[in-house]
């Protein structure tokens, strides 16, 4: 990394993304890089690298869309936003609206996770559904399958 940040090729090499994916990132508004060189090069910072990270977490872990995850990102933006106003010193009634909007942003974050979970939670009781159907079904034919991985033992 130099002082002006990492360039776009090291990033996707060091992230194990495309070149490509960054630079829709940036398109769709999701990470902006944080320096553009003279010549107009893309300059990643560690907290841009740490973005991509963050994206790709919340797509693979969680299964949010783009969309969503912009919506995501915005929320802990606006988060920190509020933060940073706190800390450089407020009076006392924008606190109050500062720690509201604050909730606010994370109730609804929470309940996005929420609704994703429940997703999960549903397709996995369907799993374990079909699994004991498995389970009985070979074991009225004298095959025994171990409960977790319906291997038989």
């Amino acid at each position: 990394m130099t002082d002006e940040g990492t360039k776009i090729g090291d990033v996707a090499r060091r992230l194990g993304v495309s070149t490509r994916t960054l630079r829709y990132y940036e398109e769709v508004g999701l990470v902006t890089p944080a320096h553009r060189s003279a010549g107009g090069t893309r300059r990643y910072s560690e907290a841009d690298l740490a973005r991509v990270v963050r994206v790709r977490e919340l797509q693979a872990l969680m299964g949010f869309n783009l969309d969503e995850i912009r919506e995501l990102l915005a929320a802990a933006d606006g988060i920190e936003e509020l933060r940073s106003e706190f800390r450089g010193g407020v009076s006392k009634r924008r606190e109050i609206e500062i720690v509201t909007e604050a909730a606010r942003l994370n109730a609804h974050t929470r309940a996005q996770v929420s609704a994703k979970v429940e997703l999960l939670t549903a397709y996995l009781e369907t799993l374990e559904a079909d699994a004991a159907r498995y389970r009985a079904f070979a074991k009225e034919r004298g095959v025994d399958l171990d409960e977790e991985t319906n291997v038989r033992v």
